[in-house]
């Protein structure tokens, strides 16, 4: 699976998900570190990527686009890599149908949702 991390998050998750044989970059690793999130949502559709953020604000975006993208929102008390490495280690293996076929995935401490799309289905 692809991922792009969004700057909200550390690049540090990237390492991470390669380790774990997946591609992922980090939005400074492109030139996209201080870009608007239209941008990162386009350049990850071009990209095959699943976007990785804390923004709210891409599952807006991905609500009003044609999809092409999965996004995966870190709602978690602490943004330090430990935890967010932790949580996806934890759910990975369990949302990855939902990202490949199309999804807004919220992860919390100690909730998961699962939003395929089309949103509204």
């Amino acid at each position: 699976m692809r991922f792009l991390i969004d700057a909200n998050l550390s690049p540090r998750p990237a390492e991470w998900l390669r380790t774990e044989g997946h591609e992922a970059v980090h939005v400074s690793d492109v030139g996209l570190a201080q870009a608007p999130d239209r941008e990162i949502f386009a350049y990850a559709a071009r990209e095959l990527q699943v976007v990785v953020t804390s923004d709210l604000g891409f599952g807006e975006i991905l609500a009003q686009s044609l999809g092409g993208v999965s996004v995966i929102i870190v709602r978690l008390r602490s943004a330090a890599l430990a935890s967010v490495v932790a949580r996806l280690e934890r759910t990975l293996v369990q949302i990855a149908p939902a990202l490949r076929d199309g999804a807004v995935v919220t992860i919390e401490e100690t909730r998961l949702r699962i939003r395929r799309l089309p949103l509204g289905r």
